[in-house]
């Protein structure tokens, strides 16, 4: 038993140091990139970045002379950039410069900062730097702001995961209605997955602050905000696509379609999507080809009961069968008969669709997703 105690002993110690290197890195690198930022600000003289004595509340103290003024800049470093993490920081570090004499202007600095990130630091009055490039620092007469597109792939990684195939469909299930409370085992019955999965998700959204836990449950706290995130992210759902020719058009393409769409006791899926399901939803212009969703089964039927036949120039009818079926799980029926992808999925497919899209997409947005903010 002693040998096993020191054995932990021995590793604690060894995760603790790696840890404390961790840090240690991070601070150089938070220190790299402010050097960098204030050594093209012309009326900044002379500057030092130096690490901040213990017990002082933040990690970096900034020392410069501006028109041979003495300025002071206090950064805390963090290792995570969620707005969650960052809001609870940037109280602090507005603590600890206030109580300074004169007070010294506080930067927060992080490996990455997502603009609803920036715009929390924007709020508290806090300059920003990242080691992406982005920033965001201003006093006196010094003003700088950098924007940059590049994102770090473990963040990218991060920012798809919460919209891959199992997640979209507890956020399907969240935006449908938006101002209700769920708990985790309901919210894993309707959107059908693992309460695991659920309470991924969870913390995701929490830490990203668009949505909130209280007694009642897990409610969207920004439903607009997740819907943009995931419109900037958004992988069309994973299948083959197929293109077909019908001869059918007017009422008898939509009796057909009809008669194949409604098919609950079949155990087979075919919906209406992209444009063919904001006709129904929220029309903005016809366009003569029809799309739709469907998994194997459905695409049989719809070759039967549409009289399709492959096309490889002309086509008229684009099939795509899905992969995964959790699309399948938030249909709705706008008109008897006619079942489509959901508003929130039909609007992605939009967006996603280029130009001739864009302005269907915000059509439908305004009429079917417009929530209070």
């Amino acid at each position: 038993m002693k040998g096993i105690d020191i054995f932990h002993q021995r590793n604690h110690f060894q995760q603790m140091l790696k840890a404390t290197e961790n840090v240690k890195q991070l601070e150089g690198q938070a220190a790299d990139a402010v050097q960098a930022l204030l050594r093209d600000v012309p009326v900044i003289r002379t500057f030092a970045v130096e690490s901040a004595p213990p017990g002082s509340y933040v990690d970096l103290v900034v020392r410069l002379n501006l028109d041979g003024h003495e300025r002071l800049l206090v950064c805390e470093v963090k290792s995570i950039g969620q707005p969650r993490h960052v809001r609870a920081a940037l109280l602090q570090l507005q603590k600890v410069a206030s109580s300074f004499d004169p007070p010294a202007t506080p930067i927060f600095i992080a490996p990455y900062l997502s603009t609803d990130a920036q715009a929390l630091c924007r709020e508290f009055d806090v300059g920003f730097v990242d080691l992406v490039g982005n920033a965001r620092v201003t006093f006196d007469s010094v003003f700088i702001e950098r924007q940059v597109d590049a994102k770090p792939p473990a963040v990218q990684r991060s920012l798809k995961s919460i919209f891959k195939p199992k997640s979209a469909q507890v956020l399907r299930v969240l935006l449908r209605e938006p101002a209700r409370a769920w708990r985790v085992a309901d919210l894993a019955e309707a959107s059908g997955v693992s309460l695991g999965h659920v309470s991924n998700v969870r913390g995701e959204l929490v830490d990203r602050e668009l949505a909130e836990v209280a007694d009642d449950g897990l409610r969207l706290s920004h439903p607009d905000r997740l819907l943009d995130a995931w419109r900037e992210a958004y992988e069309p759902p994973l299948g083959e696509r197929v293109e077909f020719y019908t001869t059918l058009h007017g009422q008898p393409l939509d009796h057909a379609l009809r008669s194949v769409l409604h098919m609950e006791d079949s155990g087979s899926h075919a919906v209406l999507a992209s444009f063919s399901a904001a006709h129904w939803l929220s029309p903005y212009g016809r366009v003569p080809t029809q799309y739709c969703y469907a998994d194997a089964g459905g695409l049989v039927a719809l070759r039967s009961a549409l009289k399709m036949a492959p096309a490889r120039s002309g086509a008229n009818v684009v099939v795509t069968v899905l992969k995964d079926h959790g699309v399948f799980l938030d249909a709705v029926e706008p008109a008897p008969g006619v079942f489509c992808t959901s508003p929130v999925q039909t609007y992605l497919d939009l967006a996603f669709a280029g130009e001739r899209g864009a302005e269907a997409a915000d059509h439908l947005r305004q009429e079917l997703l417009a929530w209070r903010k």
